[in-house]
């Protein structure tokens, strides 16, 4: 099994979408993640790679291709967002209520400015 932690955030990302949304084609992927179509083929083919993903065609458009997670594809999946869990808690530790409201407002904020700039 590939070791989660040499998993990026792309990587990580895909799974996650595609174990909320089975079937998805690649292009719908990559709005999801806010990544560019060619980058999620790349990470696609990587994930087909080290056995995580199945691609089959449509049933009906044979030129789009349903991407799904395979069992191990799955189990990868789990334990990265276990990892990520974890981190998650850490770093909310490490700071008290209102500053992890103040820190949210802020990412916020940028998050806005970085969606204005696409």
């Amino acid at each position: 099994m590939p070791v989660p932690g040499s998993m990026g955030p792309p990587l990580y990302a895909a799974l996650l979408w595609l174990a909320e949304k089975p079937g998805i084609s690649a292009a719908a992927l990559a709005r999801l993640c806010g990544v560019t179509p060619p980058t999620m083929n790349t990470v696609l083919k990587n994930l087909q790679e080290r056995g995580l993903i199945e691609r089959t065609p449509h049933e009906w458009h044979r030129n789009v291709l349903e991407t799904r997670l395979t069992d191990e594809g799955r189990a990868v999946m789990e334990l990265a967002d276990a990892g990520a869990v974890r981190v998650e808690r850490a770093l909310a530790a490490a700071f008290t209520e209102e500053e992890r409201d103040q820190l949210i407002e802020l990412l916020g904020r940028c998050a806005e400015v970085l969606e204005a700039q696409r």
